[in-house]
Parts: C-alpha cells; sequence; structure tokens
C-alpha cells in the first residue's frame, strides 16, 4: 500500500484548498447582496421621487383659489401682517391699519357672492376667512341660529370673576359673524376670543349688515376679510386682523382696516 510521504504537506494542502474556496464564496455572496442593495436603493429613490412629485402637485393645487361657495383656500393665499408692527395694547380695543383702507385688489372686486375658508395650519388653527357679503349668502328671514358644539384651539374655560364680572373669559368667536354668513358651527370660521374681542368685532360686524339691509333693494355687496394672527406656536390668537370694502361704492360705502387686539381689560364686559 503506497502511503503519503509527507501527511502534513497533504494536510496544508487541502486546508488552503478549503480556505479559497471560502474566499471565492464569500466574494460571489458580497457581488450578489451589492447588486440587491443597488436595486432596493434605486427603487427607494423612485418611490421617494413619486411623492414628492405627488406632494409637488397637491401643493399647487392648494395654492389655486376658485371664488365658489364655500370654498377652502390655502393660508399663502394672503400675506398675514407681523405682531412687529403692531403696537402694544393700551386701551383702544382696536389700531387702525393702512389709514383704515383694507388692502384689496382691484381685480377682487366681484358681484359674485362667495365665501372661504382656509384649512387648518400644521397646529390645528384657523386661518383666513374670505367672503363678499350680500343677501344671498346672510341667513335668510326665519332661519334659526343653531347650537355651538365645536371647541376651537386655546380653548380652557374657567370661571375668572377676579378679571371679568360675567365670569366666563372666553367666547367662540366667529371670524365671520353669523349675521353676514349663517354660518354657525363651521369650525374652520371659530376661534378662541374673549368677550372684549368679541363685542369689538360686533360694532363691525354690525356696520356691514346694516349696510347690505339699507341697500337690500339694490343688491350691494361688501368685501369682508378676518385674518387671525398667532404668535409662534401658540394656540390663542394675539388679535384679528378685519378688512373690508363696499364693491358698488367703494370709499363712500362701508370701508376699514383695523387689528382688535384678543385681550380682556379687568372688570369690563363691554368696550
Amino acid at each position: 500500500m503506497n502511503k503519503d510521504k509527507n501527511p502534513i504537506s497533504s494536510y496544508m494542502k487541502k486546508k488552503y484548498i478549503i480556505l479559497a474556496v471560502i474566499v471565492v464564496l464569500c466574494i460571489i455572496l458580497a457581488i450578489f447582496n451589492n447588486k440587491n442593495d443597488n436595486e432596493i436603493y434605486n427603487n427607494t429613490t423612485n418611490t421617494s421621487n413619486k411623492t414628492n412629485t405627488t406632494i409637488n402637485i397637491n401643493d399647487s393645487i392648494d395654492n389655486i383659489t376658485n371664488i365658489i361657495d364655500g370654498n377652502v383656500i390655502n393660508n399663502n393665499d394672503k400675506d398675514i401682517i407681523s405682531l412687529n408692527n403692531i403696537p402694544p395694547y393700551v386701551g383702544s380695543a382696536y389700531i387702525e391699519l393702512n389709514n383704515n383702507i383694507p388692502e384689496f385688489e382691484e381685480k377682487e372686486f366681484t358681484t359674485q357672492p362667495f365665501e372661504n375658508y382656509s384649512k387648518f395650519d400644521e397646529y390645528g388653527r384657523c386661518g383666513v376667512a374670505y367672503v363678499n357679503v350680500c343677501r344671498e349668502i346672510m341667513p335668510q328671514e326665519n332661519e334659526k341660529r343653531g347650537k355651538i358644539s365645536y371647541k376651537p384651539t386655546g380653548w380652557v374655560q374657567n370661571e375668572y370673576p377676579y378679571i371679568i364680572n360675567t365670569r366666563q373669559l372666553y367666547n367662540r368667536c366667529h371670524l365671520i359673524a353669523w349675521q353676514l354668513s349663517a354660518e354657525n358651527n363651521r369650525k374652520e370660521n371659530l376661534i378662541t376670543g374673549t368677550a372684549y374681542l368679541n363685542q369689538a368685532m360686533i360694532k363691525w360686524e354690525n356696520d356691514i349688515a346694516e349696510y347690505i339691509k339699507n341697500n337690500e333693494k339694490d343688491n350691494y355687496h361688501v368685501l369682508y376679510r378676518v385674518t387671525p394672527i398667532f404668535e409662534g406656536k401658540n394656540k390663542l390668537a394675539s388679535g384679528v386682523h378685519m378688512e373690508a370694502m363696499s364693491v358698488e361704492e367703494r370709499k363712500n360705502g362701508v370701508y376699514f382696516n383695523i387689528y382688535i387686539y384678543n385681550v380682556q381689560p379687568r372688570n369690563r364686559n363691554r368696550l
């Protein structure tokens, strides 16, 4: 029987062959995994690109504002005033802006009725509310006002007898008043406001309502835009920016451009 003259040498050869096979297998496996990783990366990139395209398309759609009844608009459709340009409250419920002249563009003056309400922002807060007030969108004769169930951002209701005689500090404030729009429990139209703010807004709302009613035979219109102003992430508005101008008579009718503070002077229920 023939025997290997050097058994150690034979063992080492076998060992090297096994190691070589293992190395080759590792290289093949690495190449295969790298190919799969590239395919996964490419698929992920393509999916991301599709998602971005969808977002861009939606953003474009959101920025298109059609003047139709009940339309929901994007907050970016109007420049928001900066609180840096608003002086602190010193006793008057409101201040005039831009010499009391509203900043509507000529193309906005139309006799077509519309109601536009903004989508909520990322903190669930209301944005611009913009309507063309006329008899057509105001409450109809014998139309009854319903209850309000929606609780807007910043709504923390407690009794504050040391601040306000009626105890209840906060109201649900309509951006566009019921008497001007017949909108009562619409969530995009409600903010949390003090009793003082609510009373201040009513004066200007009444001016618009009386103007429309006094000119009912002529079917007059009033562009009316109300913008709640928030500071940072605060869910309670610092105040509201209110603009109005009659379409048919412009400055010969009703018009104003004011900012009303969302504050509550101690023990004052009314202005």
